[in-house]
């Protein structure tokens, strides 16, 4: 009976597991089928699934209208370039906090999380006006630097909770050893830690991947990334959805592709210390 009782349970959890993913992916489902859509059946009424004239006119329309690979080119180094800076700067915060803790450490990496809860529009004007000032407006430059900062509290607290899960006996032992405080970080942290900061990586850079805020408020033709090229397809004459989901599907491929084949490192990065 209770075995019964387990399978019923277990098929149920399966099946609304199933249920919740296939809710989560529709809409990009159904933006990847609009794309093979014409405009009319875009916009038809009831919607059409599958039963309909399907098309690659809106790619090659999108290819030859805008220089993707510019925009994909410059998507690839805003998010490496914010994730890799991100890491350089959380790695040493994150060891710091998590094997030299002082009285305030709690209080810093709340107030760093309370940083996210910042509405980004009321910070807008100031940085618009650093950045004009210093010349970093629609460069990479400037990109890179603001998606970093943005990103950084999220860094370091996930840093920060993989490092407690290390024993500090490990850190002291490599010490009595000789070991200077680049080595330590270096060569016995960091490899230890390697499924945190894997995890860490991935997500930041589809965090950045992703951001369209700042990336549409800080750049107009020259570093403009995916994010750019798919508001490009928003015009005062309309939204013209097939091809606006074709510029969509296009823009998201690559992230698409990059969490498919990650998403064992990036889940046994998430659960890194969840179980003694």
């Amino acid at each position: 009976m209770a075995r019964a009782v387990t399978q019923r349970r277990k098929t149920f959890n399966t099946a609304l597991a199933w249920a919740v993913g296939l809710v989560i992916f529709f809409p990009i489902l159904w933006t990847i089928l609009t794309s093979f859509k014409t405009e009319g059946d875009a916009i038809a009424y009831p919607p059409k699934f599958l039963f309909f004239d399907w098309t690659l006119e809106n790619y090659s329309i999108v290819q030859d209208r805008s220089d993707y690979m510019r925009y994909l080119w410059n998507s690839v180094i805003i998010a490496g370039g914010s994730t890799l800076l991100g890491i350089i700067v959380a790695v040493p915060a994150a060891w710091s906090m998590a094997f030299v803790p002082s009285k305030r450490t709690k209080d810093i990496l709340m107030w760093m999380l309370s940083t996210k809860m910042l509405p980004a529009v009321g910070v807008l004007y100031p940085i618009y006006l650093m950045f004009i000032k210093l010349g970093l407006l629609d460069t990479r430059t400037g990109l890179v630097i603001v998606l970093m900062l943005i990103n950084l509290p999220i860094i370091v607290w996930m840093l920060y909770t993989y490092f407690k899960e290390i024993p500090g006996e490990i850190l002291e032992a490599a010490r009595m050893d000789g070991a200077t405080l680049r080595e330590e970080i270096l060569y016995i942290l960091t490899p230890m830690a390697i499924p945190g900061i894997a995890s860490t990586v991935l997500l930041n850079v589809i965090l950045a991947w992703n951001e369209a805020f700042w990336t549409l408020n800080l750049t107009a033709a020259k570093a403009g990334p995916l994010t750019a090229f798919i508001a490009s397809y928003s015009s005062p004459e309309g939204l013209f959805y097939a091809k606006l989901s074709a510029a969509s599907t296009m823009a998201i491929a690559p992230i698409l592709i990059l969490g498919w084949f990650s998403q064992k490192q990036l889940v046994r990065g998430l659960t890194f210390g969840a179980v003694k």
